[in-house]
């Protein structure tokens, strides 16, 4: 396809000389009081609340890559209020406590805005909210036709200008702002640093153990002997066997376009500081970046057998030629219009689109993954849930039943990916009929619920 062929296969956020420069490895065995394994979002923001909460405690974080070279530095820059992956998987799952979750999100969110503007960091953070549009006929129901916020196809038209548009719904700035994820991330890092977190970069862990009254956490570089752990690996292969199943990597592919011209974005009607998705299974997510990109991701979620994660899955032509087209299709006004970047990246899904939570080493670790593409916002309340749990403390966060009961792990292969393959080729049914099959109806009624 002509709009693509001069794009690089190179996250847009990552491809800027904004980029800090790659900090040493570890140097030898140490001792600290907090070791944070896993430099994303999730141990950006434990080692960084830890030092908040407990200025003076010696942390380690250690990243095996770069400060957000993975999922934390590949996603569309969506930064959400909620915990539980939207308000129809929370209330299905936790319905006694899903207000309790929607309060704790948007002051979760409120939170991290207050960061940002405390340490300054320059990351494009914008509270616009939400718009979710319907664009089949059977989706326009699920918009709550009846309630406010809702925009029949006219008066969505005139926030964001498609044809394909045929309904919308508009959540405020209480819910979402949209932010460039990767300065977002070096600014943790920047923060975390000044207030005496030491990082590593280049240092993969590779054993955890327990010695006595501290863990051990073994790498190529030397041992670090922790008082606690924080295990903030996410998606790649977890150091305690008893997770191995908690999550499955799935790619999520995603394109950016050259900047827009004024006559160009004027023509979208278009406030940069709203996040607009699709309300299909299979959705994209589209946002204006910071210097008027269009950043247009989602779609074709794939997951490869073996629970597989190579660098060789990011580079998927018939998924970026579709999502090229579907682009084209919803702003046709934008005909000719290149795209610079496409990227994959790696999300860890959860059976139940949010994370999970535990200890391990008699409570002297403590974990949490399965993010489930709502990483950006929720990894900070996640910080300060693996935190509680390591000081024993029992606090409105640990005493959520999303704190105290796990997600329902994946089967091994090759159930799982049999099973995902069923569930991907039902959920696209569902976008085109509207209707709910037998398959996805038993996943609901065994818990797993797949509806997003």
């Amino acid at each position: 396809m002509d709009s693509l062929a001069d794009s690089v296969n190179s996250p847009l956020w990552l491809d800027t000389p904004l980029r800090p420069a790659a900090r040493p490895a570890l140097d030898g065995d140490t001792t600290v009081d907090l070791a944070v394994v896993g430099g994303g979002f999730c141990g950006l923001w434990t080692a960084l609340r830890a030092v908040e909460r407990e200025p003076g405690r010696s942390v380690l974080l250690l990243e095996g890559d770069r400060i957000a070279e993975h999922a934390t530095g590949r996603n569309g820059g969506f930064c959400e209020a909620s915990l539980t992956h939207g308000e129809h998987n929370g209330r299905s799952r936790w319905p006694e406590e899903y207000d309790e979750l929607t309060r704790l999100g948007i002051e979760n969110l409120d939170e991290i805005e207050e960061t940002v503007g405390r340490y300054g960091i320059d990351c494009g953070f914008f509270r616009g909210g939400t718009l979710a549009v319907a664009t089949r006929a059977h989706q326009v129901e699920a918009l709550q036709p009846s309630e406010p916020g809702f925009l029949d196809r006219d008066a969505v038209r005139r926030v964001v200008d498609s044809p394909t548009f045929l309904a919308g719904r508009l959540s405020g700035p209480a819910t979402c702002a949209v932010v460039d994820p990767a300065r977002l991330a070096w600014g943790l890092a920047d923060a975390a640093e000044r207030n005496g977190v030491r990082i590593v970069e280049g240092t993969r862990a590779t054993r955890i153990r327990r010695d006595g009254d501290h863990v051990e956490v073994v790498t190529a570089h030397g041992v670090v002997r922790a008082r606690r752990v924080a295990l903030a690996t996410n998606v790649f292969p977890p150091l305690l066997r008893r997770l191995r199943f908690t999550t499955v990597p799935v790619y999520d592919y995603v394109l950016a376009t050259e900047p827009l011209t004024d006559d160009q974005l004027a023509a979208l009607r278009w406030d940069p500081a709203l996040g607009v998705g699709d309300s299909g299974n299979q959705f994209h997510y589209y946002r204006i970046t910071p210097d008027r990109r269009i950043l247009w991701g989602g779609y074709d979620a794939i997951y490869h057998f073996g629970r597989s994660i190579e660098e060789r899955h990011e580079e998927r032509p018939t998924t970026y030629a579709m999502l090229a087209d579907h682009f084209h299709e919803t702003f046709p006004q934008l005909d000719g219009i290149r795209f610079t970047h496409r990227w994959a990246g790696v999300i860890d899904t959860s059976t139940r689109f949010s994370a999970s939570f535990g200890t391990a080493h008699g409570g002297r670790s403590s974990y949490a993954l399965g993010f489930t593409g709502l990483g950006v916002g929720a990894t900070r309340f996640a910080a300060d849930v693996m935190l509680d749990l390591l000081a024993g403390d029992e606090t409105e966060r640990t005493r959520l039943e999303m704190v105290r009961r796990p997600a329902v792990p994946f089967p091994p292969e090759p159930v799982a990916w049999a099973g995902i393959e069923l569930t991907r080729r039902a959920l696209a049914r569902q976008d085109d009929t509207g209707r709910r099959g037998l398959w996805l109806r038993t996943l609901d009624r065994l818990g797993l619920g797949y509806d997003s």
